[in-house]
């Protein structure tokens, strides 16, 4: 057991899927595992360990932000001995060509700041993908059709951003999207050795403020857990 997580030695798998919903998680889980256990429950950030296609594989609820992810991650790879870790979310889009719906495989997060940001001081660190993750990842979505734009992504450190100045200049670097959570993840995993990858589903657009309906989310949440697992266990 750990401050946040409350699993036994042994209940966590080397591969562990993160969305940052914990009832996300519980949906993944009952849709996509075999013989899944809930192995964590403390302060409801639920987490569960099955089986998919005879591999054994964990999702956990990572919260919302980087210091959340921060947590969990820290706690997965030096408690429990987890390896590869995926995100699997949701992110709003930035650039015309990528559209509501689209899948985002996240090859690298800026970010203003982050929890590492006290560790790497003045440096300006870029934190990346797993390559192995993500040509695999790259390779399922196309096999399935899902339009998957790849490239860097921005973590935001707030939710409720008023800077369209940065906006315009994300734009215009070539940035697809935003979320809150990447960049630590990346940090984390080149810290630790660890393989990291986020796999984001567009829910929304920020410049044209189309959104995803919520009875349509479900599906298309469904191909992102399932360019995932591919991409881990391909």
């Amino acid at each position: 057991m750990t401050v946040h997580i409350g699993a036994k030695p042994g209940d966590i798998a080397e591969t562990v899927l993160l969305p940052g919903d914990p009832y996300r998680a519980r949906w993944a889980a009952q849709t996509f595992l075999q013989d899944a256990v809930l192995v964590n429950e403390v302060r409801g950030m639920l987490g569960y360990t099955g089986t998919w296609r005879g591999h054994r594989v964990t999702i956990h609820g990572s919260g919302m932000g980087m210091p959340s992810m921060s947590i969990y991650a820290n706690e997965l790879i030096r408690d429990y001995g987890a390896r590869t870790l995926i995100r699997v979310g949701s992110a709003g889009a930035l650039p015309k060509h990528v559209k509501v719906r689209d899948v985002i495989l996240a090859q690298a997060a800026s970010t203003v700041g982050s929890p590492s940001r006290t560790i790497l001081r003045e440096l300006n660190f870029a934190p990346c993908a797993d390559f192995g993750l993500l040509s695999k990842a790259y390779a399922a979505a196309t096999a399935m059709g899902t339009p998957v734009p790849v490239g860097g992504i921005y973590s935001s450190d707030t939710f409720y951003d008023e800077r369209p100045d940065l906006t315009e200049q994300l734009v215009r670097h070539g940035c697809l999207g935003v979320e809150m959570e990447t960049a630590e993840l990346y940090l984390l995993a080149a810290r630790h050795g660890a393989r990291a990858l986020a796999v984001l589903t567009v829910s929304d657009h920020i410049a044209t403020g189309e959104a995803l309906p919520s009875d349509q989310r479900e599906t298309t949440f469904g191909d992102m857990i399932r360019i995932a697992l591919e991409a881990a266990f391909a």
